[in-house]
């Protein structure tokens, strides 16, 4: 069982930068794909970022493009997510997640993803 932790979320104004980290329990995170999700206050949860396991692959929603990176270090078992220029619209419960498989490329959708974090609080004021 892959248990996944957030971390790195907090109170930041408008056009500032925060990094969330995701650190999982179990070695067979390296060998996942890792996805960051989040959830708006009073909206459904929305695909944010994924990754590779490798870490050659990464996808970025477009409302986040230009402002978010997804990177991972396998050997320290995590996967960060670099939020910049942020926005109050940012505002959400972001969640990290990793697949099911192995050795995939990941995905948009939570289908795929088996194992989920408890979530970050990430609140920009504006």
């Amino acid at each position: 069982q892959v248990q996944l932790v957030e971390s790195g979320g907090g109170l930041v104004q408008a056009g500032g930068s925060l990094r969330l980290s995701c650190a999982a329990s179990e070695r067979t995170f390296d060998f996942r794909a890792v996805a960051w999700f989040r959830q708006p206050p009073g909206k459904e949860r929305e695909f944010v970022a994924h990754i590779s396991w490798s870490g050659d692959y990464t996808y970025v929603a477009d409302t986040v493009k230009g402002r978010f990176t997804i990177s991972r270090d396998n050997a320290k078992n995590t996967v960060f997510l670099q939020m910049s220029s942020l926005k109050p619209e940012d505002t959400a419960v972001y969640y990290c997640a990793a697949e099911r498989s192995q050795y995939g490329l990941g995905s948009t959708v939570e289908y795929g993803y088996a194992y989920w974090g408890q979530g970050a609080q990430v609140t920009v004021s504006s």
